[in-house]
């Protein structure tokens, strides 16, 4: 019997120096930030931004790039030490018995990090949900500021990604749309008690 996966785990492309986070924006966002590999002055950097680690989690969110203002799918290539450094300053988006001291001392540390995490069901191929967990991480303040302006490696269009595999998939070729798929393999951020993990 094949191994089940932990309930909660980062997985991820990444390389020694980096690693690969999926936004959606809408075209006139979307487009400008590929083209130029930033970006741009339009993207409010005082909002708090979800990065996912997911490809598949990327595409149940926004529906196959379909859904409004979701039409264009970033692959964000970003440094493992602004990520580290995020996940280290992160707090549970949700109230967790065992994790934290209780209620209170958990609001404390939500109204003081300005990164939040959220655990979600990862996605089959189908977008059905798995029993494990895929990350979600929200960055806000300094966060949102220093990922747009100073993590950001390169951003990449994927759309035509995520049309062609959503294609193959409503002819039934699931062999092929899966070969198409980002590798991701476990992140190695090691244990994550504050986060649950």
């Amino acid at each position: 019997m094949p191994e089940q996966p932990p309930t909660r785990r980062i997985r991820a492309a990444h390389t020694a120096t980096t690693i690969t986070v999926y936004q959606a924006y809408a075209p006139r966002l979307g487009e400008p930030a590929a083209r130029d590999g930033r970006f741009p002055p339009a993207w409010k950097r005082d909002r708090m931004t979800w990065i996912k680690p997911s490809f598949l989690w990327m595409m149940y969110r926004c529906g196959w790039a379909t859904k409004a203002e979701q039409e264009t799918v970033l692959a964000v290539e970003i440094t493992r030490e602004g990520f580290d450094g995020a996940l280290r300053g992160a707090c549970l988006s949700h109230y967790a018995p065992g994790v934290h001291e209780d209620r209170q001392a958990w609001q404390q540390a939500l109204r003081t990090a300005p990164v939040r995490v959220q655990w979600d069901p990862e996605r089959d191929l189908r977008l059905n949900p798995l029993p494990h967990r895929s990350l979600q991480l929200g960055l806000s303040g300094p966060a949102s500021r220093a990922y747009a302006d100073a993590w950001t490696v390169s951003i990449r269009d994927v759309t035509p990604l995520a049309r062609e595999i959503h294609g193959l998939l409503r002819a039934g070729d699931d062999a092929a749309a899966r070969a198409l798929l980002p590798v991701e393999t476990p992140y190695p951020a090691g244990p994550l008690p504050h986060l649950g993990a």
